[in-house]
């Protein structure tokens, strides 16, 4: 077994609000917040879950350095800003060194990849933004985090693709298991909307195409089912080890009790369809738990609303949890946002063991028939959830399985 660690502070910003309580209220009401998307105008698939904060209003929150900062760091840094403030923390007399700040991004700052190409094409070298290279770099929101709080501890960006942000969680856990750190802020961010990111995405079969039904389209684990939408987004949790906690009278939402990170080796997009490398990331996360797998009664799925990836995760979750706890997918409410995504729905698992509540998914009401797994729908479950697992796999064949229990 592997000592738990307490969760005590939540960061969230995401297309269906701009803090925790928002989202939250948002992902129980169980409706998609994909719109029409004016920047991908004249593209096969034309809409997408977007924060609904422009730009500006982004700037404002959070101040004077934001005119550096591309999309996905300032979600980050806002997200991580309202986290540490839900832990009752005080970067101002916190100890620093002691500080780590771990945040996955998959994709990162694609729009400005895009802008400056074009501006190259157009207008010349000299017209190219000398921020062209710090903005792009994927471990920039980690470090532009790290200078906003003035953490001082390791400084890391795992990318795992759209396992990203639940790695970084499990990478934030082992930094405080082997003592490297007593706080670590530490989730998932991006803002990879763009016209050739959503090309790609569509020329791999990936996306909904219900470009008449927006808001119908993203429907995990439903038979007609025809892809994701994408999404957006930043989620941070802060972790201590339970004793620190303690000994500050902090406030424990829920406990981290297990981690399992694993590689399918298969294909580069496609899961394993055996999901064997799931299956063992699963195990490995309450192994460490001490946990058997009959003791899980909630699943965070991934539930990307693609064939495959829903397929094999229904069917792990059979084979694994026969005695069929509840399951939800975030994603038919928030799009899919990637590199964020991981950590989103750790924080909404989180939310979830807290308030005893499992949120329905979103535009399904009954599972594909060949599906055995007890999807919540139309409307919110209330449950004593003492044990539960958030799913999350990303092109690669990285698996990541978070074990979570009620504080008490």
């Amino acid at each position: 077994m592997t000592a738990p660690v307490a969760v005590t502070g939540l960061g969230l910003i995401t297309p269906a609000g701009g803090d925790v309580e928002s989202t939250w209220s948002a992902v129980c009401h169980g409706v998609s917040t994909a719109t029409p998307d004016p920047a991908l105008t004249g593209l096969p698939v034309d809409f997408s879950c977007r924060v609904r904060d422009a730009s500006d209003a982004l700037d404002q929150r959070i101040g004077r350095a934001a005119w550096r900062m591309p999309r996905n760091t300032k979600l980050a840094v806002l997200a991580a800003r309202e986290a540490v403030h839900d832990a009752g923390l005080d970067p101002s007399t916190w100890n620093a060194d002691r500080v780590a700040v771990v945040i996955g991004c998959g994709l990162g700052a694609s729009a400005v990849h895009e802008e400056q190409a074009r501006r190259l094409a157009e207008m010349g070298a000299d017209m190219v933004s000398a921020l062209t290279i710090p903005q792009v770099l994927l471990n920039m929101a980690a470090g532009e985090v790290s200078i906003d709080l003035k953490a001082h501890g390791p400084s890391l960006a795992p990318a795992t693709a759209c396992a990203s942000g639940a790695t970084a969680i499990a990478v934030a856990r082992d930094l405080l298991a082997s003592g490297q750190c007593d706080i670590a802020v530490a989730g998932g961010t991006e803002a990879a909307i763009s016209r050739l990111v959503t090309t790609g995405f569509w020329r791999l079969g990936a996306l909904s195409s219900r470009t008449d039904a927006v808001t119908e389209a993203s429907r995990p684990f439903a038979a007609d089912r025809d892809g994701f939408v994408l999404g957006e987004g930043a989620g941070i949790l802060v972790l201590e080890r339970e004793e620190h906690a303690a000994a500050r009278g902090a406030r424990s939402r829920a406990r981290l009790v297990g981690c399992g990170s694993t590689s399918d080796a298969h294909h580069p997009t496609a899961p394993d369809p055996g999901a064997n490398g799931a299956e063992s990331a699963l195990r490995t996360a309450l192994a460490q738990a001490g946990l058997a797998t009959h003791e899980v009664n909630h699943v965070n799925a991934h539930g990307t609303s693609t064939s495959l990836n829903d397929a094999g995760e229904a069917a792990l979750i059979t084979r694994l949890l026969a005695h069929r706890p509840s399951v939800t997918a975030p994603k038919g409410v928030l799009g899919h946002s990637l590199g964020a995504a991981g950590a989103v729905e750790a924080a909404l698992t989180v939310l979830a063991v807290e308030h005893r509540t499992v949120p329905p998914i979103a535009n399904l009401h009954a599972p594909a028939l060949e599906f055995d797994i007890d999807c919540v729908t139309e409307r919110p479950r209330q449950q004593d959830i003492r044990v539960a697992v958030s799913h999350s796999f990303g092109f690669g064949g990285h698996n990541v399985v978070l074990a979570l229990t009620r504080a008490s």
